[in-house]
């Protein structure tokens, strides 16, 4: 089964299973495609995060394919300048060096059985022949169509409409030059010398010589009788973790539709998070994080009768667009991965011979200076990429899981989890199912600028019984669209007593769950 937000990705990654590929294969198949048809989410020129679970493995591979900052990135020069945060786009230093391209090749690698070729040729097909575009991109062209390099998306001289058929031969030609001659053909061919033209300085030839992919040892906790396991830091994806820890020891009601329920998820998603900004870093030690000696005073201080106080008077300092797809395979393996550019289409700032977008994931920097996650050579940022994993007691996968949605990753998958794990609810009882989100700054990558004090968005079909319920246990809650993007894209497959079943979110309007 592959479950991804576009039907075309869903479709590449199935064939790949049909085809005697791996689980990895598929989601790299996938990946790629989306990389192509889903530009406005995340591509090429992004990052990339995975987890593998595997028959024969106590705990599961973790792939971190986040880039790094350039060797050129001064800190100094953007405070001198006038910045007191990172800049949010339409500036090149806020674009660490893409990890997206070194993660498909690590993870193809190590678990791949087909030929590369064959697994990133759905991809280049579609790039090379064309894809209809789909509402959500259509709808999204606007922000960027006056954008120099957007013309993949304008060059008809006329408005996108949906179902207009879109070509993108530089990214064709940078899939082509991967299979050719693998990671230089795209860090050190077209897409590279471009990169390191904009960069005017941000960027060596060293840098992009460089693997951003690496293997590294995930966390886990035990919630509702499962081990959940996620990225290290410099992901969030503790945050998961912390939220399930916590939700898992509280008298939460096993009716979703009860307003405790929404209150006390709430709450262990705003003691999990309201310090992140001081403590996520690329070196922040990520098991401690999640130890129970942290976490009990914070589930000790939520109350079942109203909301904590958190925050404080004086602001802090502020330290999207992505996508999730997963798929497991007749071996049982199952991987779990998110690729993404950060907000929307990245920086707005395009490499122009490929027309490659690139991300803005620097926007999780911090520029105070001496803080852990400052912006400096060689560093990677706070990342909100947050993919799940979900083990049996036995060690068997139950379930692979995850959503985009920048700082509310953590917080839709704590709900799912509650759903899943706690109410019994099937994958599409739970996906379909109204959520909340906290909500803070303007961006979707700053809700915790204030700490906990933080506004609850509520989705337009969750429960009436939440609205009246969370006001009056404190919270301030505000009711908004249903089968909003603001609650995420998440997909999940579960094993069942040896069948999959599995369910992608309505929310992304064009994504498929398929199988066979």
């Amino acid at each position: 089964m592959v479950c991804a937000v576009d039907h075309l990705a869903a479709g590449a990654g199935l064939a790949m299973l049909r085809a005697g590929g791996s689980a990895a294969d598929a989601a790299v198949a996938a990946s790629a495609v989306l990389a192509v048809t889903t530009q406005h989410m995340c591509g090429m020129g992004g990052d990339l995060f995975a987890l593998v679970s595997t028959a024969d493995a106590a705990m599961p591979a973790a792939l971190n394919a986040s880039g790094r900052a350039g060797s050129g990135a001064d800190p100094e020069r953007l405070r001198a300048a006038g910045h007191t945060e990172m800049p949010f786009r339409d500036n090149i230093h806020v674009t660490p060096v893409p990890g997206c391209v070194d993660g498909w090749l690590a993870l193809h690698e190590r678990f791949g059985r087909l030929a590369l070729a064959d697994v990133l040729e759905p991809a280049r097909f579609y790039a090379a022949n064309g894809f209809p575009a789909s509402p959500l991109l259509v709808a999204a062209v606007a922000l960027v169509a006056k954008l120099p390099g957007a013309a993949d998306y304008v060059g008809a001289g006329r408005r996108l409409e949906v179902g207009d058929v879109v070509r993108r031969p530089g990214v064709a030609r940078a899939l082509d030059a991967i299979v050719a001659h693998g990671r230089s053909g795209f860090y050190e061919g077209e897409f590279g010398e471009g990169l390191l033209a904009l960069g005017r300085g941000e960027y060596t030839a060293h840098d992009l010589g460089t693997v951003q992919a690496d293997w590294v040892e995930p966390i886990a906790v035990d919630a509702w009788n499962r081990r959940v396991w996620t990225i290290p830091p410099n992901s969030q994806g503790y945050l998961t973790l912390a939220g399930a820890w916590i939700a898992s020891g509280l008298d939460l009601p096993s009716d979703p539709d009860d307003a405790r329920w929404a209150h006390l998820t709430i709450e262990a998603a705003r003691q999990a998070a309201f310090d992140r900004l001081d403590v996520l870093h690329e070196h922040a030690d990520g098991p401690g994080l999640v130890a129970p000696e942290r976490l009990a005073p914070r589930r000790t201080a939520i109350s079942p009768d109203g909301a904590a106080r958190l925050g404080r008077p004086d602001p802090a300092q502020r330290p999207g667009g992505t996508i999730y797809l997963c798929a497991v395979d007749e071996d049982g393996m199952g991987v779990s991965l998110i690729q993404s550019n950060a907000s929307g289409w990245g920086s707005h700032v395009i490499e122009p011979n490929t027309r490659i977008f690139l991300q803005n994931r620097g926007v999780g920097f911090s520029l105070q200076p001496g803080h852990p996650a400052e912006y400096g050579p060689g560093r990677r940022p706070p990342h909100t990429l947050s993919p799940a994993l979900v083990t049996s007691p036995s060690g068997a996968l139950d379930m692979v899981i995850g959503t985009m949605g920048g700082d509310g990753q953590p917080q839709t998958l704590l709900q799912l989890l509650a759903r899943l794990l706690h109410a019994g609810q099937s994958p599409a009882e739970a996906m379909a199912a109204g959520r909340w989100v906290l909500t803070g700054g303007a961006t979707g990558f700053d809700t915790w600028v204030d700490r906990g004090r933080v506004r609850v968005a509520v989705e337009g079909h969750a429960p009436a019984s939440w609205d009246d319920g969370l006001r009056a246990l404190g919270h301030d809650a505000m009711r908004v669209d249903a089968f909003s993007h603001q609650f995420g894209h998440a997909h999940v497959i579960r094993v069942e007593d040896g069948r999959l079943a599995g369910a992608a979110d309505p929310r992304a309007r064009t994504g498929a769950a398929v199988g066979y």
